[in-house]
């Protein structure tokens, strides 16, 4: 398993806490950039003013797959810059 990721009801969960919400706004629309470029999209929530939870599961699969851990590689690398 990735560091930082749990496997939790056939999805990879992420969570992080950043500084405040706006750092949290900002760590979102990167994700958002990368899986965008990756075609493959989580699900997305920022919560309790700095908190972001990152979702991961292949939809048309049903589980999570090879997609979902390159996906999960690639917020790894962004979140060093937040955390």
């Amino acid at each position: 398993m990735l560091e930082g990721w749990n496997k939790e009801d056939e999805s990879l969960v992420f969570d992080v806490t950043v500084s405040d919400f706006l750092e949290a706004v900002e760590f979102v629309n990167q994700v958002a950039k990368v899986a965008e470029d990756m075609d493959h999209h989580p699900d997305v929530l920022i919560h309790d003013y700095n908190h972001v939870r990152i979702t991961a599961r292949t939809h048309s699969a049903g589980k999570v797959t090879d997609k979902d851990y390159e996906l999960a590689e690639a917020i790894n690398k962004l979140t060093a810059q937040y955390v």
